[in-house]
């Protein structure tokens, strides 16, 4: 509701669209902490700050690019998501369910080049919206 300008994409549709080889493949962006990133994130997604996101470092990308942005549960993302077709980006989508959501459905999770099924759980409170066996430890309270 906070969002009403962001368009989103189901996991089932951006996990179709990634085992797609024909099609265009989107840039992954991780909008949650590096502690949170360093945890597990989608294959081949680029961290981004989720209170300060340097979109200079975007500079080299066609802004016709599909982007699709996810953090846990998709507030960080969207606000995110907002701020990168404000700044003229025109195929943004936020993840619907972020990563909690991709891991609850056992989809591919990554933690540097291994795979992994734990997700940093946020914080306690956020941490119930994750399956037990998706669950990592409680590293430190997020910045954001």
């Amino acid at each position: 509701m906070q969002f009403p300008q962001v368009r989103w994409i189901t996991t089932a549709e951006l996990a179709q669209w990634l085992s797609n080889p024909v099609r265009l493949q989107p840039l992954l962006l991780d909008a949650r902490t590096k502690t949170e990133y360093a945890v597990s994130h989608l294959a081949t997604a680029q961290q981004i700050d989720p209170i300060a996101p340097d979109f200079a470092a975007l500079g080299q990308i066609d802004q016709d690019t599909p982007l699709v942005v996810y953090c846990s549960i998709g507030y960080r993302s969207a606000k995110v998501a907002a701020q990168l077709a404000q700044a003229g980006f025109t195929q943004v989508y936020d993840l619907e369910g972020s990563i909690f959501q991709w891991a609850n459905e056992a989809r591919p999770l990554w933690q540097a080049e291994q795979p992994t099924t734990k997700v940093h759980p946020y914080n306690p409170q956020w941490s119930l919206l994750l399956k037990p066996e998706y669950r990592a430890e409680l590293q430190e309270p997020p910045l954001a």
